[in-house]
């Protein structure tokens, strides 16, 4: 029996032409700066997101940590969604290690934050209150569903974050299917942003790694704040090979797991018991609710595991489902099927 594996796009193996250029890689050590295959990557990075400089990183959640400590300090605030990864999903490390203070304000469904409650959680200069140093967004948005971030929307964030001197940095994790989703360069999604940090190792299928982009100072110090969370790796360019196979050969192919998605998600929704919204899958996340009372989540993710369907619950009566370069079409309606046998 095949295993259908929608938990995550993090399960994705490294394709032949990633494993060719790992084994061929040439490398340095690269705490002393002499890896030309990481410095090859981080500038390939750079350019793509049309930024100074790029760090290359261990996981999205150190690109987003390296980000925090390099803009604020201990006991200053940092603006976040109160269903953003930064906040949901990596252990309060803003607070534990950098001292920084986390202020939520509502995601919206779209995964945007309302700019007036933005503006609102800005603080005043009041000794009572920590000085609001960064605002962060997240795109695409994990637990909204996959939800893109558009350039205008981002525009008005960097144009608010402007007048308050303040910073914006964007958990760009899966940020190359937003700009695949909404047909724009990718640039345009980063330009109003002071940093930007994605995955290598999600939709774009790499084992392992992100990037960090900024300006040439603010690089500089992120290489710092790397080294302090002991992401300083030597001879990291035979990781560093796959990042560079991802961008040049894995960001066109991301429009067919978004497709996957769509029909994944209006299969579902046809599934007596089940709810998705195909209208709001935009790229390679689907959200669907279990709306039979006899049945939880768990149980159906457990059940759905037993005949090869695997993903996850994802909070309340939701599950998850994510779409990637080693599911195909086929699979896809192999999985509804399996799904609609469970269900019933």
């Amino acid at each position: 029996m095949r295993i259908i594996d929608l938990r995550s796009d993090t399960v994705t193996r490294p394709t032949p032409a990633m494993r060719a250029a790992m084994a061929a890689a040439e490398v340095g050590d690269d705490v002393l700066g002499d890896d030309p295959t990481v410095q090859q990557l981080e500038a390939i990075a750079a350019a793509r997101l049309g930024k100074e400089a790029a760090l290359f990183v261990a996981s999205g959640h150190m690109g987003n940590l390296v980000a925090l400590l390099t803009h604020g300090g201990r006991g200053d605030e940092i603006i976040v969604g109160d269903q953003a990864h930064i906040f949901y999903y990596e252990q309060g490390s803003a607070a534990v290690v950098g001292g920084l203070h986390p202020r939520t304000v509502p995601n919206q469904p779209d995964g945007t934050l309302d700019l007036n409650h933005i503006e609102a959680a800005i603080r005043g200069d009041d000794v009572h209150f920590p000085r609001t140093r960064l605002i962060c967004l997240e795109n695409t948005h994990n637990r909204c569903g996959g939800a893109v971030l558009d350039p205008a929307y981002l525009q008005a964030v960097g144009a608010l974050a402007r007048s308050y001197n303040l910073k914006l940095h964007v958990d760009g994790a899966r940020l190359f299917n937003a700009a695949v989703a909404l047909g724009v360069d990718v640039k345009e999604l980063a330009a109003d942003a002071d940093s930007v940090s994605f995955c290598l190792s999600k939709g774009l299928a790499a084992p392992i790694g992100s990037l960090l982009c900024g300006s040439r100072p603010f690089i500089q110090q992120a290489r710092r704040n790397r080294k302090l969370l002991g992401g300083g790796m030597r001879q990291v360019g035979v990781i560093a090979a796959a990042g560079i196979i991802a961008l040049e050969q894995m960001v066109e192919r991301l429009a067919e797991d978004h497709d996957h998605a769509q029909r994944l998600a209006v299969g579902l929704n046809q599934i007596p018991g089940l709810q998705a919204d195909p209208a709001r899958t935009r790229t390679n996340i689907v959200m669907f609710e279990l709306v039979r009372p006899d049945l939880t989540p768990a149980q159906l993710a457990a059940a759905l595991d037993a005949v090869g369907v695997r993903l996850f619950p994802a909070g309340g009566r939701r599950l998850r489902a994510v779409t990637h370069y080693e599911i195909s079409a086929n699979d896809i309606g192999e999985a509804l099927q399996r799904i609609a046998r469970v269900m019933a």
